[in-house]
């Protein structure tokens, strides 16, 4: 299931147009959280919607209402409850460390894979 939860963090990162180089930090925070174990069936599109949603905040300049458009996306993409991811937003944010801003080296070979594929 993480290569069609990465692919839906793809096509709904393009539907809100945000840029590769987010959707390149959303993969990096999604497989941090997939090599420390914290994915299960209950939570992961919760934690792919999560990760999206925390790349776009740190790396793009989105307003109020851009934010709310993709939070109105994830809702509708993944199937879950806005309030769910609002919390679990907290819960990915401790889990990464507060370490949002990542070195070039683990965003580069996925944004040259999403430039490539486009």
């Amino acid at each position: 299931p993480i290569p069609s939860l990465k692919r839906e963090m793809r096509n709904l990162s393009e539907e809100c147009n945000l840029e590769p180089i987010t959707v390149s930090m959303a993969y990096v925070y999604f497989e941090k959280l997939v090599l420390q174990g914290k994915l299960n069936k209950q939570n992961r599109k919760l934690c792919a919607g999560a990760c999206v949603l925390l790349a776009a905040k740190i790396s793009s300049d989105l307003r109020k209402h851009e934010v709310k458009h993709l939070i109105d996306k994830l809702e509708e993409r993944f199937r879950f409850n806005r309030r769910d991811l609002i919390g679990f937003e907290f819960t990915v944010l401790v889990a990464l460390e507060l370490a949002l801003y990542l070195p070039e080296n683990q965003v580069l070979p996925h944004y040259r894979r999403l430039t490539q594929q486009s």
